[in-house]
C-alpha cells in the first residue's frame, strides 16, 4: 500500500506538471506582438486559419515553444544525471566546463570569419551554422578531455569536478583572449551569441534536438536503477554488479551532449539545469526512476515560463532568456540550499 501511494504521488505529480506545460505553451503561443484565441491557434495549426495567424503558429511560435521545452528538459535531465554519478549537488555539465567551451568555440568562429552583419543597431549572425558547428565542438571538447584523463588515471568523482573548473578556467582565459584580438563590430557578435535565446532555434534544429534528446532521455531512463546506485556510493554499486567507472564515464558523456548540442543551437543559460533537479528531489526525493521524467517536465516549463516572460515582460523589446533564468535561478537556489540544509 505505501509503494503504491508513494509511486501514485509522483505519478500525479508528472500529470500536474505536463497539463501546466501544455497551459503555458499555449499561452506562449497566443500572446505577443499578434495576439491570436485559442481558436484562431487550433484553425491554424490544422491548416484552415488566415494566412498571418499560420506564419506566426508554425513559423515563429511553435517552433519557439518546442525549443524552450526541448532545451529546458535537456538541461534539467543532465543536471540529476550529473548530480547522481558524480555524487555533488553542485554538479552540472555546466561545472565540465560546456558553457565556456561553447563560448570559446563561437568566439573563435566569429574572429575566423563567421559571417555577421549589423543592421538597424542590432549584430545579425549570418553564417550560424559554422557558429553552431564550432560551439558544439568547443562544448563537448572539455568534457571529451576530462573523460579521457578520468579513463587513463581513473579520477574520483571529486578529481573530475576539479577537472571540470580547471577547464572552465582554461576555456575563459582562451575566451577573453580571442575578445581582446576581436575588433569592435567582432566582439558585439560575440556577446550577442552568449545571449541565450531559444528564438534562434528552428523546425531543423528542433528535429535535432528532438532525436539526440530521445536517445539520452531513453538511456537515462534505462540506467535509472544504476543511477540509484551511484548515488549511494561506488563500493554499493559495485556489489550490486554495477561496472560504476564505465556507468560513470558513458552517462556523463550522454549528458554532456545533450547539452552541447542545445547550447551550441540557442546559446548560454544558466541555472536550470541546477534547479530542475533539486526541486524535484526537495518533493519527491532521490529515485531516479521519478527524478528523470519530473526533471525533464520541470526543466521544460521552467525554461518555457522564463522564455514567456522574457518576450512578454517588456514587450515589443525581448529580454535574452539567459538573463531571466539567472534572476529566477539564483535567489531560488539560495532558498533551495537553506532548505535542504534545514531538513537536514
Amino acid at each position: 500500500m505505501e509503494y503504491r501511494e508513494y509511486t501514485a504521488k509522483r505519478v500525479l505529480a508528472g500529470i500536474v506538471l505536463l497539463l501546466l506545460l501544455l497551459i503555458v505553451s499555449i499561452y506562449a503561443i497566443s500572446h505577443g506582438g499578434y495576439e491570436l484565441s485559442a481558436q484562431e491557434i487550433y484553425r491554424a495549426m490544422v491548416g484552415k486559419g488566415d494566412e498571418k495567424a499560420y506564419l506566426v503558429v508554425w513559423n515563429i511560435r511553435l517552433p519557439r515553444v518546442i525549443a524552450g521545452i526541448l532545451v529546458g528538459a535537456s538541461l534539467a535531465v543532465s543536471g540529476a544525471v550529473m548530480q547522481g554519478v558524480l555524487r555533488n549537488p553542485l554538479a552540472s555539465p555546466f561545472t565540465m566546463g560546456v558553457s565556456h567551451g561553447a563560448m570559446f568555440g563561437a568566439s573563435l568562429a566569429i574572429i575566423l570569419g563567421a559571417g555577421y552583419s549589423e543592421s538597424s543597431g542590432r549584430v545579425i549572425l549570418t553564417s550560424p551554422y559554422t557558429i553552431v558547428l564550432f560551439a558544439f565542438l568547443g562544448a563537448i571538447s572539455a568534457t571529451l578531455i576530462i573523460l579521457f584523463l578520468a579513463k587513463l588515471r581513473g579520477l574520483s568523482p571529486e578529481a573530475i569536478i576539479l577537472a571540470g573548473v580547471a577547464m572552465s578556467a582554461l576555456f575563459t582565459a582562451l575566451t577573453t583572449l580571442v575578445q581582446y584580438l576581436a575588433d569592435e563590430l567582432q566582439l558585439a557578435a560575440m556577446v550577442y551569441w552568449s545571449f541565450g535565446d531559444i528564438g534562434r532555434a528552428t523546425w531543423r534544429e528542433n528535429t535535432i534536438l528532438v532525436g539526440v534528446f530521445a536517445i539520452v532521455f531513453g538511456y537515462f531512463i534505462l540506467r535509472s536503477w544504476d543511477l540509484n546506485a551511484a548515488v549511494m556510493g561506488d563500493d554499493v554499486a559495485k556489489s550490486v554488479g554495477i561496472e560504476i567507472e564505465k556507468v560513470r564515464l558513458t552517462l556523463t558523456f550522454l549528458a554532456t551532449l545533450a547539452t552541447a548540442t542545445s547550447v551550441a543551437f540557442v546559446g548560454v543559460i544558466g541555472f536550470v539545469g541546477l534547479i530542475a533537479p533539486h526541486m524535484v528531489r526537495l518533493l519527491f526525493g532521490e529515485d531516479y526512476r521519478f527524478l528523470i521524467p519530473l526533471s525533464c517536465l520541470l526543466g521544460g516549463l521552467l525554461l518555457l515560463t522564463a522564455d514567456t516572460l522574457a518576450r512578454l515582460t517588456f514587450s515589443p523589446m525581448t529580454l535574452p532568456v539567459g538573463v531571466v533564468t539567472s534572476f529566477l535561478g539564483a535567489p531560488m537556489f539560495i532558498y533551495l540550499l537553506i532548505r535542504m540544509e534545514g531538513a537536514r
